[in-house]
């Protein structure tokens, strides 16, 4: 079989890397890297409500073996965890991390070394997690990796809550897009995230992930090389919207996607904000979150 090539390679040898990394640096003088449009100059040291300037903030790296089955593997998914949010949850699980600023600040040659730290250890893949608000520290950061090996797929692991115009500066570099599609409802994402444009901006994103990369590829040893993957949270009282969600997903995106519906919920940050938040999912809401996936016609199921 012939052995994979990760999108970036190529891209990298074209030149066209470089040109991408140019207009996402540019972008970065009226910031609009994300649906939230703040305009703020982050070369400048301005802060919009990622409360990111112009360097990339990482909180941990490690090989990480709860993740999905096709990015764990045998050696882990070599996860770096950006720090800050482009969206904000008030129930984030990881709220000290994305609300109240838990990392450090790295150059772009530290994350280069980053990366290749992780693929060193053996792991299958780069997964960026909260990646949205660091585009531009990312691409520059892999394009030094690339000058010292790198090879292992990259993982765009999001909240979905993407811009269009910014996924397709990705184009050509992604390799596992790894969206969540969180809520189908406005009022619940107004009210968590003051996104209440959550779903359509999601929708958008999760068209363009899979125009790029399809439905999930995954080779004979069970790792997945490119594609789709989807991440949901069920959450209490059915907020999420789980049914319409994977009716979506099944007829717009594609019946082949690989669905991970998440059964972790508990209260977190300010969930408690929220009646129905403030306790943790029951065995019962997942078990009928999951009955309605595979009534909608979802059979790539992590098997999780």
């Amino acid at each position: 079989m012939e052995k994979f090539e990760p999108a970036y390679i190529q891209t990298y040898k074209t030149g066209l890397l470089f040109k991408k990394i140019q207009a996402t640096r540019a972008i970065l003088k009226n910031c609009m890297l994300c649906p939230r449009k703040c305009s703020v100059d982050r070369l400048s040291g301005e802060k919009g409500i990622c409360k990111t300037g112009q360097h990339a903030f990482v909180s941990s790296i490690h090989a990480h073996f709860g993740e999905e089955a096709p990015l764990v593997g045998h050696n882990g998914s070599g996860t770096i965890f950006f720090t800050h949010c482009n969206l904000m949850c008030s129930f984030c699980q990881n709220y000290d991390i994305s609300h109240e600023g838990l990392g450090k600040k790295i150059s772009d040659n530290e994350l280069a070394g980053m990366m290749i730290t992780l693929q060193n250890q053996g792991c299958h893949n780069i997964n960026f997690v909260t990646p949205t608000h660091v585009v531009p520290q990312i691409l520059s950061a892999l394009e030094l990796a690339i000058d010292n090996g790198l090879t292992i797929p990259l993982v765009y692991n999001s909240g979905g809550y993407d811009s269009v115009e910014t996924l397709k500066l990705l184009d050509g570099v992604i390799d596992i897009y790894m969206p969540d599609f969180k809520f189908w409802g406005s009022r619940i994402a107004e009210s968590t995230c003051q996104a209440p444009d959550y779903r359509k901006i999601a929708r958008s994103a999760l068209v363009e992930m899979h125009r790029q990369v399809g439905d999930l590829v995954i080779d004979t040893s069970g790792i997945a090389q490119k594609g789709l993957l989807v991440r949901h949270l069920v959450l209490p009282e059915n907020l999420a919207g789980t049914r319409d969600i994977m009716k979506f997903i099944h007829d717009t995106i594609s019946p082949n996607t690989y669905v991970n519906v998440m059964s972790q919920y508990r209260p977190c940050g300010r969930a408690d904000e929220i009646k129905e938040l403030s306790r943790s999912l029951s065995p019962e809401e997942y078990r009928a979150a999951i009955q309605m996936a595979k009534e909608e016609g979802i059979t790539r199921l992590d098997r999780r």
